[in-house]
């Protein structure tokens, strides 16, 4: 594939083929125009927003951090792409004061991939779009069974993209130079793929839907602190104890310090299955201390082993009043799985839902987790508004983030199913049974069909879309 900045670079015997019965996929190994330097003064970071600035139409972006090795999520590597300005990689660690990029970004649209991981690394060096293109979220939308870059990539253009460094600590310095190139290539084909899986969406009907997503991704909040994350430790499950909790709590909150101090991830300061292990002996009989759990003779592990001796140590002197509960009330519905037990007329109407939901899904060709989010129709479903109407139903939806687009599909099946009843889905299920047996409710040989009689059991009507 060719355009006016030049002829990307595919890998020996590779070609695409108008005689194939299946075109060829051309693996990228270097961009077009060769992997840039990396940016970091602030006359290369102005030099660069000037190319930026000059450029036209939409502007590739893509960021890499350093997931599982520092701490946080901060964006060690900016990568940046736009027509008649090329590829600019710029390390935001270098040259942290980003004002003339953002200035050079005002007003012009972004291309993402899955941009809900990049924003809020971008946004916490200054730089925030007006406009989103997400092709990850296009790609929901239009149906694809795979939505990675490198799956849509070959997909919808035939190009194939290596990711053997994303998983890579990107705050090394210096950067590899076949890490740069493989950042590089991640903003090379981003505007192309846009235009074509734009032109899907327009085919599909499907371009205000996306266009409600993007804006919605752009404008969504940081999502609020988790309570108790410590009880996210891998293997805490297995505890039963109210005081090995304590113990769980204490270590994982100092871990969560010194991996702050260190700016290290906290899994590699300290793994959870010690942790674990040190619930398990710090409340066992004969305990004394952490020197004799085999889990911490590692050398990690005794750096800092004062700090999770004292926190052990302040667990155990804990009073019972002060130790966390088994596990903390939700404020949303139960798991799925009980309803069936603690209100059978609000399992009926999630079954009703389900069956709903998955036609209208199949009906527009999407997943179901994309039509509505699947917690706000459960939190709907179980307790249901004072009036079970279009207004009140469509507040609630909207009440929980649901876009215009969501709500027109959606609502009729809510409504419907927020009428459906336990006797009904029972009669639903009798009549099921009855027609796989080959017999009426009454017994009598059913008539050829689906064993129905034309009744639709709890599968509210597909909306026009």
């Amino acid at each position: 594939m060719s355009d006016s900045e030049g002829t990307l670079t595919a890998a020996p015997g590779t070609s695409e083929s108008a005689e194939a019965p299946e075109r060829a996929v051309v693996a990228l190994v270097a961009p077009r125009d060769g992997v840039p330097h990396v940016v970091v003064t602030p006359a290369q970071l102005q030099a660069a927003a000037d190319a930026i600035a000059g450029g036209s139409g939409p502007v590739a972006i893509d960021a890499e951090r350093a997931s599982g090795y520092r701490y946080g999520q901060r964006a060690y590597l900016v990568q940046l792409r736009r027509a008649g300005s090329g590829t600019h990689l710029v390390d935001p660690m270098a040259v942290p004061d980003l004002a003339p990029l953002a200035a050079a970004l005002e007003g012009t649209e972004w291309v993402l991939h899955a941009a809900s991981q990049d924003l809020p690394c971008l946004r916490e060096i200054g730089l925030t779009p007006a406009r989103l293109f997400d092709t990850e979220l296009a790609g929901r939308l239009l149906g694809f069974a795979r939505v990675g870059l490198a799956a849509l990539l070959e997909e919808v253009l035939g190009y194939s993209l290596a990711k053997e460094h994303s998983a890579a600590d990107w705050s090394t310095r210096p950067l590899p130079e076949p890490w740069l190139r493989y950042a590089a290539l991640d903003v090379e084909l981003l505007v192309e793929l846009r235009d074509a899986l734009e032109q899907q969406l327009v085919e599909q009907g499907k371009l205000a839907w996306a266009l409600q997503e993007f804006d919605a991704a752009r404008d969504a909040a940081p999502p609020a602190p988790r309570v108790d994350p410590w009880r996210r430790t891998s293997g805490v499950h297995k505890l039963r104890r109210p005081r090995q909790l304590g113990v769980v709590r204490a270590l994982w909150q100092r871990r969560d310090e010194v991996a702050q101090r260190r700016d290290i991830s906290p899994g590699r300061i300290l793994p959870d299955s010690s942790i674990v292990a040190a619930a398990v002996a710090a409340t066992s009989a004969g305990f004394t201390t952490l020197e004799a759990v085999p889990a911490f003779t590692g050398r990690g592990a005794r750096r800092h082993m004062g700090e999770w001796q004292s926190a052990v140590d302040a667990a155990l002197a804990l009073p019972d009043s002060a130790l966390p509960a088994q596990s903390v009330l939700s404020d949303g519905p139960p798991p799925p799985r009980a309803w069936a037990d603690k209100d059978p007329e609000a399992a009926a109407r999630l079954a009703a839902s389900r069956r709903g939901l998955t036609a209208v899904a199949e009906e527009v060709g999407m997943p179901v987790e994309n039509l509505v989010s699947p917690d706000l129709a459960r939190r709907i479903l179980w307790q249901p508004p004072a009036a079970v109407d279009a207004e009140h139903v469509g507040a609630a939806l909207r009440a929980g983030g649901a876009r215009p687009w969501q709500v027109e599909l959606v609502l009729p099946v809510l409504l419907g199913a927020l009428a459906w009843t336990a006797e009904q889905e029972r009669e639903r299920a009798e009549a099921e049974e009855s027609a796989a047996s080959g017999l009426t409710a009454d017994g009598e040989a059913a008539a050829a069909g689906d064993g129905t009689d034309g009744v639709s059991y709890g599968t509210p009507a597909s909306v026009e879309t």
